[in-house]
């Protein structure tokens, strides 16, 4: 069987590959948009299963992986940022709290399907000016939600504690797959 990601995220291949599964790529080009009173911890599960849905149709005979990660602060979900001025307000949130950072799953193929949400608690120390300014400059925070990425320069000095899976809040809650993998049958160790 044929194992396939549907998704163009570099963190979700890197972790796919780190798992030792050969794979390939396709991406799900479907509306991610969704009902702002969904509240925020169902909206990936549920986008990661329209992706898998729509790519299972293209990709028949296939086993899908797919996901979807929200950063939840205040309860209000952060996207990802469009331009710097929205990436600093973002960080700004983030800044000195704990956020939640949920990534929906879904793993549909000839056995069935298997989806889910993992969540995770972040806790940033207060960030400063100047290393705001520096992040934001390295133009990474734009494609990822909440405006950063905990692998990145910024997870590394600005992270104080995790509460659940570091992989998870990568993008890609690599333990949960896996499951899924063996629950569905997948030969992992091949």
């Amino acid at each position: 069987m044929n194992l396939v990601l549907a998704s163009a995220s570099p963190r979700r291949k890197e972790l796919l590959s780190g798992m030792g599964l050969n794979f390939e790529v396709f991406v799900s080009d479907v509306d991610e948009s969704f009902d702002p009173e969904i509240p925020p911890g169902l909206v990936p599960e549920m986008l990661a299963r329209r992706k898998a849905e729509h790519v299972s149709r293209l990709k028949q005979g296939s086993l899908i992986i797919a996901a979807d990660t929200v950063v939840e602060a205040a309860g209000k979900i952060l996207n990802k940022p469009s331009d710097a001025g929205e990436a600093r307000e973002m960080l700004e949130i983030l800044s000195g709290t704990v956020h939640f950072v949920h990534t929906g799953y879904c793993l549909i193929g000839p056995n069935g399907m298997i989806s889910g949400t993992d969540t995770a608690s972040v806790w940033f120390r207060t960030l400063k000016e100047d290393e705001l300014t520096h992040y934001i400059s390295s133009g990474k925070p734009f494609d990822k939600a909440g405006g950063y990425g905990i692998q990145e320069w910024i997870g590394l000095i600005g992270v104080e504690r995790i509460e659940g899976s570091y992989f998870t809040v990568m993008g890609l809650p690599s333990h949960r797959i896996w499951a899924g993998l063996r629950e569905m049958g997948f030969p992992v160790l091949v």
